[in-house]
């Protein structure tokens, strides 16, 4: 609905479209309304049009001067209006004149559209007629005003002023993006303009926060920038969107959009101001800059109104002095709930806004874990896990899916280490978030700044280091009470090419990783030369067992505090996914934490003693400096949260040092022998029977492992009767197969290919496995096969089982002895020794007894004074004595023979000859822990 104005009133000049065109405004209604608004039109006289699309966005000539005068001389003040011609006669605007004060003379009053005329701005419809009217054409009549155009028409012509000059102005406006590059106009205005600022006209306002801007600054002329036309962004603000009716459908404004952009308008709109250009937005295009005005700051004054919100993006361009009052400013709203803010909440914090604590681990380059003071760390729950408020460290990547770590990842969490882990920290929480977890799962993070030391925050360390960025908020989002700080630092960081700022390509730190059983075995020599190293714990696993970064070596190594053993803690949900999971002992969790607590993350001695078959190097190790530096491992024992290793104690290895410590810690009852000691499950206890010692010539059968086989006594009779009937049942039913029942234990007949031809033999079913094949055990030879249900097995005769004729395979173990098994390297080249010495040969073997269906026997390859096998087989490091419990064991139950003695003192012999000379498996010189288990 087009407004109606009365005949004569006074309103306010809103903005000059042109020479002869001006936007009035009146007062807003009380109701909250916009102030109605009237395009009003000199009557009688016309100025050049304005530069636009329609004209190639070049000016007639004068038209810019013409539109300047006027600007100038009425923009945003208070002019007294006559109403000539108005409504359906007039389309969408009001003709009529406008008046103002005389600035030479305010007695008088000015005729706006005769003063143009006169300077040359506008010029009449009609030209010619009377002049003999008022000059100035206050005059009531039509007449009056039309001889004052004239008159002034005249005196313009002959003063050859405005467009009667012989060269007016024509003014081509130039678009940034289009004619020029607006980072172009930002390097300009520093380098050429006054004080680093340039003088522009705000032509449109767009909304609160955006401006379609002018460059009238003369000094600009010299490098062809004069009447530059760009979009200016203002630094630090950012207001509702106003909406575009001209869109179908129309999009509706944003809340305090309107409000936001008539607040601006009002102060802004058509004024010549200066302006400092910052920068550019992403799309290279729009201006971002701070528009100074004489009467104060306007970003500050859109925020102190709740008009509008701290810009993040923008406001890291701005000068960091310049940025304080925007926040001061944003917080005012913030606590009188105005505009923007009318439901803003402050942050709501689940825990303490600030306490003290230790930190316990650094878990990325931003995030840690702290121990609240006064609270007793019994329980993973009772730390607090704090992100750094408004940092972001380089995320580290993640080797099961692929995904590298970003660059300075690690750099950013070793330095995070150096400054905090172990140390006291003071935290002041900020805001708190949800973090995604994964799947339908988040976790409730707190962000704060942490301080260390003499470090008032430790972020700011970071950012200043080129460690890390400032976290990008979104305008809305809680942030840092130190973040225009921290933005700061990032600036100094950037301009010195620090770390993330770097032109240069990164390239990651390779670190060895030496937790491969073979890599371990290969390099624990040389560090077991370079006696105390230095080291960092990495990560704590239990008690006694940590992966270690050795800087000098630069490796990872697994590694093991030797002569101790610390109970097994909870597993993690890793394990128990992976269906790894070993349930925990007492005091396995206390003990862990003990070692998370004390030397998680910092730096240790070591010193390597040996190297398990798993690569888990062995050693001890020392925390602390000078008066307050001690043995860990002693530490731990007298704590009562590990025990000394049963089997350094049975060989008489323990230091007298351990074994003191742990009698203490049992007499006072600390840690684990505080409780009842639960006996660990152990296997079913084997059975032994005592038999007649006897000397047997034997051949083997098969070999299993580098002491475990099956052979056939020399001369066995039911040997041959079974060879015998097992050919004649071959020419009896042939080759092929036929229906069985088959089932784990049944005696049947498998067929199976010599070399010469295939024949059936007596085999025990052990279990069925895929695709129709059954597993069977040939139990006169001893071997084991997977052959088809279908056409490798059939029923066996009555008469040709086992309780007819016995088994004429033997299965046996070498007594007293233990090795690898076939998985291991070593276990490999112990049977393959062991097929060396005693494949295809007559053997002589000394029978024992039998446990659990084994024969326990001491073999020889001549005659029974020489060394035996299992001799032989445990000088080389092929194989070794077992725990002095079982070897006991075994003595006791076979009735303590004069053999088996002589046998375990020359296997013991042999055995300390092969750990002195590093044979087998004692090059490393560690009895490998997980052959107990």
């Amino acid at each position: 609905m087009v407004t109606i104005l009365p005949n004569r009133g006074t309103a306010k000049i809103k903005s000059v479209l042109s020479g002869d065109t001006v936007v009035l405004i009146g007062r807003a209604a009380a109701d909250g309304h916009k102030a109605p608004e009237v395009t009003f039109t000199f009557e009688r006289v016309t100025a050049p049009r304005m530069a636009s699309k329609a004209n190639n966005n070049v000016d007639d000539p004068g038209a810019f001067s013409s539109r300047e005068w006027l600007r100038n001389m009425c923009v945003g003040k208070t002019i007294t209006f006559e109403t000539r011609k108005q409504g359906a006669s007039a389309g969408d605007r009001v003709y009529g004149l406008l008046f103002m004060p005389d600035p030479t003379d305010d007695t008088k009053q000015w005729n706006l559209s005769v003063e143009s005329v006169r300077r040359g701005f506008c010029t009449p419809k009609v030209l010619g007629g009377d002049t003999d009217a008022t000059e100035n054409g206050t005059g009531n009549s039509v007449e009056d005003y039309e001889s004052a155009l004239q008159y002034a028409y005249k005196e313009a012509t002959a003063a050859h002023v405005g467009v009667h000059s012989p060269t007016p102005l024509v003014r081509k406006l130039m678009n940034a993006g289009d004619e020029f590059q607006a980072m172009t106009l930002v390097d300009k205005v520093k380098r050429i303009c006054t004080n680093g600022t340039v003088k522009c006209v705000i032509e449109y306002i767009f909304d609160g926060s955006r401006f379609r801007c002018i460059v009238t600054d003369p000094e600009l002329e010299s490098a062809g920038l004069l009447y530059a036309s760009f979009t200016l962004i203002l630094a630090g603000v950012a207001c509702p969107r106003v909406g575009n009716q001209r869109l179908n459908p129309p999009t509706p404004s944003e809340p305090f959009a309107d409000a936001a952009r008539e607040f601006v308008e009002l102060r802004l709109l058509q004024r010549e101001l200066k302006m400092t250009l910052n920068g550019t937005d992403k799309s290279g295009v729009c201006l971002v800059g701070t528009v100074h005005h004489p009467r104060g700051n306007i970003g500050a004054e859109i925020l102190k109104n709740g008009l509008g919100r701290i810009s993040d993006w923008t406001i890291r361009m701005m000068s960091p002095g310049d940025v304080p009052a925007l926040r001061i400013a944003e917080n005012a709203a913030k606590r009188a709930t105005i505009g923007v803010f009318e439901n803003y909440t402050p942050p709501t914090l689940t825990g303490a806004t600030e306490f003290t604590g230790t930190v316990i681990e650094v878990l990325s380059g931003d995030t840690l874990m702290i121990l609240p003071s006064g609270e007793v760390y019994d329980d993973e729950s009772k730390l607090k896990k704090v992100s750094l408020a408004s940092i972001r460290g380089p995320r580290a990547g993640n080797a099961r899916t692929g995904k590298p770590d970003e660059p300075y990842a690690t750099e950013c969490k070793e330095r995070l280490r150096a400054l905090c882990a172990g140390k006291a920290a003071k935290v002041n929480i900020h805001y708190e978030k949800e973090i995604p977890m994964g799947p339908d799962n988040t976790e409730k993070r707190q962000f704060g700044t942490i301080s260390v030391g003499k470090r008032a925050d430790i972020g700011e360390t970071l950012i200043a280091e080129g460690h890390a960025t400032t976290q990008r908020h979104r305008d809305d989002d809680e942030k840092s009470i130190r973040y225009d700080e921290l933005v700061a630092a990032e600036s100094v960081a950037k301009a010195a090419n620090k770390g993330i700022h770097s032109d240069k390509e990164y390239k990651k730190k390779t670190v060895v990783d030496m937790s491969d059983p073979k890599k371990a075995k290969t390099y624990a020599g040389s560090l077991q030369r370079a006696g105390q190293t230095k080291a960092i714990v990495d990560y704590v696993f239990n008690g006694s067992r940590v992966k270690l970064f050795v800087p000098s070596e630069n490796c990872y190594i697994m590694f093991a505090l030797s002569n101790i053993r610390c109970p097994q803690p909870s597993p993690n949900a890793g394990a128990i996914s992976r269906g790894q999971a070993r349930p925990a002992e007492p005091f396995g969790d206390a003990s862990k934490r003990h070692s998370r607590m004390t030397i998680q993350q910092r730096q240790v001695d070591v010193v390597i003693t040996g190297v398990t078959q798993g690569g888990v190097m062995t050693g001890d190790l020392y925390v602390g400096q000078g008066a307050q530096r001690r043995n860990y491992v002693v530490e731990l024992v007298a704590s009562g949260l590990a025990t000394v290793d049963q089997r350094k104690i049975d060989y008489g290895e323990a230091p007298k040092d351990l074994i003191d410590a742990q009698t203490a810690a049992q007499s006072n009852k600390l840690g684990i022998w505080s409780v009842k000691q639960v006996v660990k499950d152990e296997p079913k206890s084997k059975s032994f029977a005592k038999a007649e010692e006897r000397l047997l010539d034997i051949q083997i059968s098969e070999i299993r492992s580098g002491n475990h086989f099956f052979f056939r006594v020399a001369g066995d009779e039911s040997a041959k009767v079974i060879d015998d009937s097992m050919k004649i049942f071959t020419e009896q039913n042939g080759a092929n197969g036929a229906p069985c029942e088959i089932k784990t234990g049944k005696l049947v007949a498998a067929l199976f290919n010599d070399g010469s031809s295939n024949s059936w033999y007596r085999a025990k079913v052990i279990e069925k496995t895929d695709k129709g094949k059954v597993k069977v055990l040939f139990v006169d030879h001893g071997n084991v096969a997977a052959v088809s249900a279908a056409t490798h097995l059939r029923p066996l005769d009555i008469e040709l089982g086992t309780d007819k004729i016995p088994a004429a395979a033997k299965e046996a173990l070498l007594a007293l002895t233990k090795v690898r098994p076939l998985e291991a390297d070593d276990g490999i080249d112990a049977a393959r020794m062991f097929q060396d010495i005693a494949w295809g040969k007559d053997l002589k073997a000394r029978v024992h007894g039998e446990t659990d269906g084994q024969v326990m026997v001491t073999l020889y390859d001549s005659d029974t004074d020489s060394p035996s096998i299992n001799e032989k087989m445990t000088s080389e490091g092929m194989a070794r004595v077992g725990r002095r419990d079982e070897t006991y064991t075994v003595l006791d139950r076979m009735g303590n023979s004069d053999s088996l003695a002589k046998l375990m003192k020359n296997l013991k012999a042999a055995q300390d000859k092969a750990r002195s000379s590093r044979k087998g498996i004692w090059i490393y010189g560690e009895i490998p822990e997980e052959d107990e288990e």
